[in-house]
């Protein structure tokens, strides 16, 4: 896909602002009721490693339907999560993605208008969460180049955030918060090098694949799935902050 085809579209002007009261709100929800009555959260590790200002792409693995609601939770920042359009159909939870500003996503097709609304987020200097699988899984499957084309063409960082022991939650406290719950880690960012030519898709399906072994490397072996031979991983495309 074109970067111009991107930008034609004719979107409204993202605003920052319209969206940080209702983001405020909802953000002290999610710490004072789902992350103590329907999520535990065990630790989260390596904030020294998440950006204090400017825009970013936030790289999750997702394994459960809570991942990114706990990755907005604790995040020293707000963050607008991609998600999948059918999001905004689910009973009473549906009407979340709508108030909160997220990106919606027709994940059977390369959907312009959500890399547009994803462009104009980063442009605003906002953090975009990405679960560049487009589905759960327990174990990693093959990312989707939209993370690549977004980071490349924007030259925004990546920081790859590793998501583990969500599975079932949510779950009312106290019933079943015997277990352990969420950890967190999130890892160095990285960014995608300029070349002298624009990207193709097969330079977009190598970016995508060097940027989910970064990932896969912060994951248990298990949840690793097609990354899981690190023999494989490469960063010929990547530099580190």
């Amino acid at each position: 896909m074109e970067i111009s085809q991107v930008r034609r579209l004719g979107l409204p002007v993202y605003d920052h602002q319209e969206h940080e009261v209702r983001r405020g709100i909802l953000k002290w929800l999610i710490r004072n009721f789902a992350m103590r009555l329907l999520v535990k959260l065990d630790r989260v590790v390596g904030l020294e490693n998440f950006p204090t200002d400017g825009p970013a792409l936030l790289m999750i693995n997702h394994i459960a339907f809570v991942d990114p609601i706990v990755v907005m939770g604790c995040m020293p920042r707000n963050v607008v999560p991609m998600a999948k359009i059918e999001a905004y159909h689910y009973p009473i939870i549906g009407i979340f993605p709508g108030l909160w500003g997220c990106i919606p996503v027709r994940r059977q097709e390369a959907d312009r208008r959500a890399l547009r609304m994803a462009m104009d987020v980063l442009e605003a200097g906002e953090i975009v969460l990405v679960a560049p699988e487009g589905t759960r899984s327990p174990a990693l499957q093959s990312g989707k180049e939209g993370v690549a084309f977004l980071a490349y063409h924007t030259q925004t960082p990546i920081i790859p955030v590793a998501v583990e022991g969500t599975v079932g939650f949510p779950s009312v406290f106290p019933f079943g918060w015997d277990r352990p719950g969420a950890i967190i880690r999130v890892g160095p960012a990285f960014r995608f090098k300029r070349h002298p030519r624009r990207p193709d898709r097969a330079m977009l399906r190598k970016m995508t694949d060097q940027a989910m072994y970064i990932l896969a490397s912060m994951l248990l072996p298990e949840r690793r799935g097609v990354y899981a031979d690190s023999a494989l991983a490469q960063t010929d495309l990547i530099e580190f902050y």
